[in-house]
């Protein structure tokens, strides 16, 4: 058996993927898009699941939200001024507004797989290690913003320091002290959670990539099976 190339299986699923620039010219149009579809479809909806709960956010450390940069830098002052509770319950109504939101994710994510092209497959194939959540971010970060933003500002209305941080904030944009993104509470979780959502694709590439056994799935064999040869 020849030396197998690097093989990256994705979620739910196999995926393979090349070095940049290889050959996949051999994949016939419907064998390339309906074995990608089926483990996209799968992997996203796994993702916004393990994210769209309670904690899903708040309760795992590589997504939790903490305090936007600029209210870090007076978190300590907030707690000599007893208002650590408040910035406690700011911390969880973002991480809250998030879990909120991402649910908003599978629909837009799945519509994304519905309308890949063939090209788009091959260029996932044949692409680098994170190709498959760099597609998902160019189909779906603008729009996910848009449903997410309104959700999360109602999740963080009714949290009396988001609205004090958010007339802050609005000064030090105009001074040039608070970056664009951090403006509002909502903008930032919103950002936030979309940064939640991909990093979660990518560590389901990474974690069945590494173990590439089992797909149980006739296409994605034929797709990637002769890869193995």
């Amino acid at each position: 058996m020849k030396r197998m190339t690097m093989l990256i299986i994705g979620w739910a699923g196999l995926f393979f993927a090349l070095p940049a620039g290889a050959d996949v010219s051999w994949l016939s149009q419907t064998d390339a898009t309906s074995g990608l579809k089926a483990a996209l479809q799968k992997g996203s909806t796994a993702a916004v699941s393990k994210l769209g709960v309670t904690d899903g956010f708040f309760g795992n450390p590589k997504v939790k939200l903490p305090l936007p940069d600029s209210l870090q830098k007076i978190e300590k002052g907030l707690k000599f001024l007893g208002m650590q509770k408040q910035a406690d319950e700011l911390v969880l109504a973002m991480n809250r507004a998030a879990e909120a939101a991402v649910p908003e994710a599978k629909t837009l994510l799945i519509d994304a797989v519905k309308q890949m092209r063939v090209a788009d497959a091959k260029k996932i194939l044949s692409g680098g290690d994170d190709a498959v959540t760099q597609y998902f971010k160019e189909k779906t970060q603008s729009p996910l913003a848009q449903k997410f933003l309104p959700i999360v500002k109602k999740a963080t209305a009714q949290v009396g320091l988001a609205q004090k941080y958010n007339a802050l904030a609005g000064k030090g944009v105009q001074l040039g002290l608070v970056k664009e993104d951090q403006s509002t509470v909502e903008r930032y979780v919103t950002a936030k959670a979309l940064d939640g959502l991909y990093l979660m694709i990518a560590e389901e590439e990474r974690a069945i990539r590494s173990d590439p056994v089992g797909t149980g799935s006739a296409i994605l064999q034929k797709v990637f099976g002769a890869l193995k040869q």
